[in-house]
């Protein structure tokens, strides 16, 4: 299988080795994002960090699930994922989502997760804009994980007072509406 993927891939002009490399870099930036936002959701408290529980908690869930769509197509294209996870945290496409210093303060809080997903956003446009008619497979992942890494950054902006993004907040039924295709039983 990995061969055949592969040399359809180069064939389209895309340079695997380093499509591979982006997609566990990303790959590792979502599974360490999803520990990070769980240590961050526990900490979101009182009057000003419950409403922001929900959404946390919809994003962490959907970076959870970037991950698990991401993992077959890394292996479908000849790559693997790291043998220990200290290495594999440590290659993550995006810097960690630490607990700011001060637990309580909400506003730190929210430049974490809104920096997190906007670097998110530029590693999987990124990917699509080297996929975009190459690579149809990856292409097409890539992007559903795109659309929901906009939508989180737009929820944490708003939040920060940025202005109106247009998204709706925190998903009512189910999570992962575009990368869920992509899930062993819809993600279900």
């Amino acid at each position: 299988m990995a061969q055949v993927a592969r040399n359809m891939v180069a064939k389209a002009g895309v340079d695997v080795d380093k499509l591979v490399d982006l997609l566990i870099k990303n790959a590792s930036a979502e599974l360490t994002t999803y520990y990070y936002y769980t240590i961050l959701r526990v900490n979101l408290i009182g009057l000003d960090g419950e409403g922001l529980k929900a959404i946390t908690e919809d994003a962490r869930i959907e970076d959870r699930n970037h991950f698990e769509a991401l993992v077959p197509r890394i292996y479908e294209l000849g790559g693997a994922l790291p043998r220990d996870m200290v290495d594999f945290h440590n290659i993550s496409a995006c810097p960690p989502a630490y607990l700011p210093d001060n637990p309580r303060d909400v506003n730190a809080m929210l430049k974490v997760l809104v920096n997190a997903e906007r670097c998110a956003v530029a590693g999987y446009s990124q990917i699509c804009n080297m996929t975009a008619g190459k690579d149809h497979r990856t292409y097409d992942l890539s992007l559903a994980i795109l659309h929901e890494e906009v939508e989180h950054e737009a929820w944490f902006s708003e939040f920060l007072g940025e202005g109106p993004s247009g998204h709706g907040g925190v998903r009512t039924e189910g999570h992962s509406p575009y990368v869920s295709r992509f899930l062993p039983n819809g993600g279900k």
